[in-house]
């Protein structure tokens, strides 16, 4: 999480743990002239933000648990192919599941309206400067769609590696992808994103002939940080192995 871009200050925490003086974490303690109290002070903030997130992302899960809801937060750095992945399997699934899908944009609301001309409802989340979504953002967002129309909810959080990571939605599963254009090497450069995926999908993978990307590298990675991840290898635009993702939500869902 970054604690001095004011990343982990969105517009619901800078309400609740902000006076109207102080808008930015590391504002707040500009004049301590110990840089250790500065930190202590700078982690006692973070630490209450995430925590009153994870209260709201328990609210967040009663809702999904009382309509019988499963909730997939779909993390990746930007590019890797989260709304393609997410056409292909509105259109492939849209007969056995009511599908809906929260989207996370810095801005505009290109990604929802993609969504929604696969058929499937849609809210987009735009939040200016935060690279990430928080369990707020996701609960109004559930106030404009209709959870009794619903089976499966994506949430496609911002493209980021880092902060999405640490802030709890109420999912009840993380997938994470993998594009093979980024590089083997992404599960150790971003360890915490990988440690806490159940799926890790290396996405584009009809590319990977045209890059330096080892697929047995980056799934052994994935294994030592996390032995329970389960790892897809596919690409949305030929539609390789897209039936073992649709299989794995059929599993998950029918488990749910």
């Amino acid at each position: 999480m970054c604690k001095d871009c004011g990343c982990s200050v969105t517009p619901h925490t800078q309400d609740h743990h902000h006076s109207q003086n102080h808008s930015h974490s590391h504002h707040h303690y500009q004049n301590y002239e110990n840089p250790e109290l500065k930190e202590d002070k700078t982690l006692e903030v973070l630490s209450k933000i995430l925590s009153k997130n994870d209260h709201e992302a328990e609210h967040n899960r009663g809702h999904f648990n009382a309509e019988k809801v499963l909730c997939i937060n779909l993390m990746s750095s930007p590019g890797s192919g989260k709304t393609t992945l997410l056409e292909s399997t509105l259109k492939a699934l849209k007969n056995e599941m009511k599908i809906s899908v929260i989207e996370g944009d810095l801005e505009s609301e290109n990604d929802a309206k993609r969504v929604r001309e696969a058929g499937a409802q849609a809210f987009q989340i735009t939040t200016g400067q935060s690279c990430h979504l928080d369990a707020f953002m996701v609960h109004k967002a559930l106030h404009h769609l209709n959870l009794k129309e619903c089976d499966l909810l994506f949430i496609e959080n911002v493209g980021n590696l880092v902060c999405p990571a640490s802030y709890d939605l109420g999912q009840h599963l993380n997938v994470v992808l993998l594009s093979v254009t980024e590089g083997s090497d992404k599960p150790q450069k971003y360890p915490v994103m990988f440690k806490k995926a159940d799926l890790v999908i290396i996405s584009k993978a009809d590319l990977a002939h045209h890059f330096d990307f080892d697929v047995e590298e980056a799934s052994r990675e994935c294994k030592k940080l996390n032995p329970k991840v389960d790892i897809l290898i596919l690409d949305s635009k030929t539609g390789k192995n897209l039936e073992l993702w649709y299989q794995y939500l059929r599993l998950k869902k029918e488990l749910f």
